[in-house]
């Protein structure tokens, strides 16, 4: 390719775990723990973020805030965060391999990327230690990225820039313009736009819609296309320089954009 260099990744509704599904129960979970009523759709909300951020932005929900209040007499604090954060953490851990299966065509893109000559990089709002679960899955089924940024590698993490700066130190990649960042998430699409990446987001296997194939599968055309037209919505005012179904609809689209 002339003008691309490297794309990097996000794994959860991305690259893994069509829909997005291994951290909303867990989510759910680790505030039951503490007597929160959370739901899914509220899990869902800050997706792409590190989970700190996430549970942070959680809490300060109105709803969920009022139910903190409520039963410990005072608004949730950081310190408040980080013990939800420590209960979430291994939850996550144990259930983030179940979730772990490539989403269709994935390995065949990134084999096409790099017959093309792209290095193949990640990022993930996950941390170090969820990673360690979700990499020999995927290993295991020929998925193996040159780079891997975890939220917990640097002092901030997404929507803002340094996983994405990360990777070009790791890839040794460069201008920014010559790298593609691909997210289903708004923040994983913010840490592109930061970085002055290309953005492209993918609708259909991530976050915004959060169906199974299956699922996807059994609705008409009409509801599969307003669910497209939801998440492409959410992307793009998220700065997203392009929207595609998956990532399998990837290769296609940069040697469109290369050529």
């Amino acid at each position: 390719m002339k003008r691309f260099k490297a794309a990097v990744f996000d794994w959860a509704g991305t690259i893994v775990d069509f829909g997005s599904f291994a951290p909303m129960g867990v989510f759910v979970k680790a505030f039951a723990q503490f007597g929160i009523e959370a739901t899914i759709e509220q899990a869902r909300g800050p997706m792409g973020s590190a989970k700190w951020d996430h549970i942070r932005a959680m809490m300060d929900m109105p709803e969920i805030a009022a139910q903190w209040a409520a039963k410990y007499g005072a608004a949730p604090t950081d310190a408040d965060v980080d013990k939800v954060y420590e209960i979430f953490v291994p939850m996550n851990e144990k259930v983030a391999a179940d979730y772990a299966d490539l989403v269709p065509g994935a390995k065949q893109a990134v084999d096409e990327l790099r017959a093309m000559g792209l290095k193949i990089g990640s990022t993930t709002g996950y941390t170090r230690s969820i990673m360690e679960n979700v990499l020999p899955v995927a290993a295991a089924q020929g998925y193996v990225p040159d780079n891997l940024v975890c939220s917990d590698d640097l002092p901030e993490g997404r929507p803002g820039p340094l996983g994405m700066y990360k990777c070009m130190v790791d890839l040794v990649a460069y201008p920014p313009s010559a790298i593609v960042k691909v997210d289903d998430t708004a923040p994983g699409i913010g840490e592109g736009v930061a970085a002055g990446c290309l953005t492209v987001g993918v609708a259909m296997s991530g976050n915004a819609v959060g169906k199974t194939p299956e699922e996807l599968a059994a609705l008409s055309a009409e509801e599969v296309e307003a669910l497209r037209a939801h998440a492409t919505e959410i992307l793009k005012a998220a700065g997203a320089d392009y929207v595609i179904d998956t990532v399998a609809d990837l290769p296609a689209l940069l040697r469109q954009l290369d050529a």
